[in-house]
């Protein structure tokens, strides 16, 4: 899956930190990450102010430390700051490519480790972007930095000093579902977006619990109980600011699907033999539909 990038590691703890001029700097312009793809290699790169023929001090205010993989270490760069500084390096900005997070997805790239990076910082640059004023007085929000001041460790937090608000990053739970009866699994497709094959899948809502969602998306998408439901694996999904929870369950009683054409263009059961995986082992979707497809999972 898109977060098995072992042996490197993901450290999203906070930091205080500026950036050395090698340093990756994630660069979005409405939702598109600047890039380059070498497609000889299958390496991706990121902008670095080196990169961008700038010092590391021009950005130095407009830097917001993201995370780190290994020893590489992640920036935001902030929308909310004048482009005329240097206006940006515009010149060399535009040798890189602005992609959205499902073109990134479709590269053929050795580079599975960047492709996490980019589905992690668009979830970071989503939060940042929604949250640049206060939701409850509107005055503008600023890093916290109380925990520094009393000796702690930093925490990723926006802060209001007007009405002492503080904000965290968004995670919204969702589920995948794997719905089961004998040698036959549900495969559906979405009516927008991507075009693959998937599994029903949907947000947990207020007072539900996981299972409660699992029970609750497969009778409103294709009109099934089910029954022996049972955790799988979970998975980050930046994309939708998610944190999926995959579970498997078997049919409850009556098998004819009734889908809901309004999410999906297309709901069948599909002989294990006969389902088509996606073209990406990113996905926790794609990894349980595998499972079954191999017999690894009844």
């Amino acid at each position: 899956m898109i977060q098995d990038i072992f042996p490197k590691k993901l450290n999203n703890s906070y930091r205080e930190e500026k950036a050395l001029p090698d340093d990756n700097m994630m660069v979005f312009d409405e939702g598109r990450l600047f890039l380059k793809f070498d497609e000889t290699s299958g390496e991706i790169i990121f902008p670095t102010a080196r990169s961008l023929g700038e010092t590391v001090e021009n950005f130095t205010d407009n830097l917001t430390y993201l995370f780190s993989i290994d020893d590489e270490k992640y920036f935001l760069k902030n929308e909310n700051t004048e482009r005329s500084e240097n206006n940006f390096a515009a010149e060399k900005l535009r040798e890189y490519e602005a992609l959205t997070l499902r073109e990134i997805r479709a590269l053929k790239t050795m580079s599975k480790d960047k492709v996490f990076a980019a589905y992690t910082a668009f979830h970071l640059w989503k939060w940042y972007s929604d949250n640049r004023y206060c939701g409850k007085c509107g005055e503008k929000l600023v890093h916290d930095n109380s925990e520094i001041s009393q000796g702690k460790l930093p925490e990723r937090a926006l802060f209001c000093k007007a009405c002492n608000n503080k904000i965290y990053p968004r995670i919204n739970p969702a589920v995948i579902i794997g719905v089961t009866n004998g040698d036959k699994m549900v495969i559906t497709r979405y009516r927008r977006g991507y075009a693959n094959n998937a599994l029903i899948a949907g947000f947990t809502e207020i007072g539900e619990t996981l299972e409660q969602t699992v029970e609750r998306e497969v009778m409103e998408e294709v009109g099934l109980h089910v029954k022996n439901i049972h955790y799988y694996k979970s998975q980050p999904w930046g994309m939708a600011l998610d944190l999926l929870a995959g579970f498997f369950c078997e049919v409850d009683g009556n098998t004819e699907i009734k889908m809901d054409e309004s999410e999906l263009k297309y709901a069948e059961w599909v002989k294990r033999e006969d389902i088509e995986l996606q073209p990406s082992d990113y996905s926790l979707t794609n990894e349980m539909m595998k499972l079954f497809k191999n017999r690894e999972v009844e």
